[in-house]
């Protein structure tokens, strides 16, 4: 029994000695009921020596275990799977999202408040964790921060993954903006194809790749299925619902959206869905959102949108 995973004297982190070997109370397993956290000794590892990725914390546990290092793996295409993973665990990402609480009347609420978006019915997709853990780099001291956490889900609604955006906690709620950090936006787990889900996508569904970017035109189509796949990469990449016929992806006007935008209207073209991609008049919907409003933002949609989404979806 210790403080926290950095050894710190204390009573509140404990590790489970005996125990069956999986599930509730397992050996092996340890808990801080101080800060809810919980894991295995791999999480043990991780959080210690201030480890990201995978291979590293499995090295280390190897070593202290003085285990044989495994053959050389074969090598991975650029095309596969496990070449989006970002780092941390889709287990641990899990634990993330579980640990962390609704974003009504958080600074989470605030921040997207500040950003022009106030429809936030729906959204369960994203939760708030008051004291996040951020490193800027493997060697850097562990910090604490309010995060954004947001779900990445795959079609059958399993969590794959966990998205974070890093708030400033030294400014007011009304003033709520990212933390003035390298990198306020991270990822982890298995992202590739997958993304943060806002309704349940049948015959069609709205791409975009930031959750803001997709958060905005929801404020006048509410009830239109959308996603945010986190990066234009990744937009390019996404797994399409086996009903879907139509495709909407948002745009943001750099050269990255654009070949998203055209690689993902190709290989949606290939099986037979209608693709349709929505413009905004300045860099991304955002942008449009902040700086002309709701209504200026319904105006330009109207006219892009297929005419049947245009009187399902709509609402004027």
């Amino acid at each position: 029994m210790v403080g926290d995973v950095q050894n710190t004297p204390g009573r509140s982190m404990f590790v489970r000695l005996t125990g069956p070997e999986s599930g509730k109370g397992a050996a092996g397993k340890w808990t801080d009921s101080a800060t809810g956290e919980h894991g295995d000794l791999l999480d043990v590892i991780r959080e210690t020596l201030g480890l990201t990725d995978f291979k590293d914390v499995a090295e280390e546990a190897r070593r202290f275990l003085s285990l044989p290092h495994p053959g050389p793996e074969k090598a991975r295409t650029p095309t596969s799977r496990t070449s989006s993973k970002a780092s941390g665990s889709p287990e641990a990402a899990r634990r993330l999202f579980a640990m962390s609480q609704p974003i009504g009347g958080t600074l989470a609420e605030a921040y997207f408040r500040n950003r022009g978006i106030t429809a936030l019915h729906g959204t369960a997709s994203l939760r708030f964790h008051p004291r996040c853990y951020y490193r800027p780099d493997d060697h850097a001291p562990r910090q604490m921060l309010p995060a954004i956490v947001a779900a990445v889900t795959d079609l059958a609604g399993r969590q794959t993954g966990a998205h974070r955006t890093y708030l400033d906690p030294g400014l007011a709620p009304d003033g709520a903006a990212k933390a003035d950090v390298e990198t306020p936006r991270r990822a982890m787990g298995d992202l590739l194809g997958h993304g943060v889900r806002f309704g349940v996508a049948g015959e069609v569904l709205v791409a975009g790749e930031g959750v803001e970017t997709v958060l905005s035109p929801r404020q006048v189509l509410p009830h239109m299925p959308m996603m945010a796949a986190l990066s234009a990469a990744h937009l390019a990449a996404i797994l399409f619902p086996p009903k879907l016929r139509r495709l909407y992806v948002l745009r943001d006007r750099d050269p990255a959206g654009d070949n998203a935008r055209d690689s993902l209207i190709a290989r949606a073209a290939s099986v037979g869905i209608e693709v349709v991609a929505l413009s905004p008049v300045r860099g991304d919907f955002n942008e449009d959102l902040r700086e002309a409003g709701t209504d200026a933002l319904r105006v330009a949609l109207t006219g892009q949108l297929h005419p049947e989404d245009r009187a399902r979806f709509l609402e004027t």
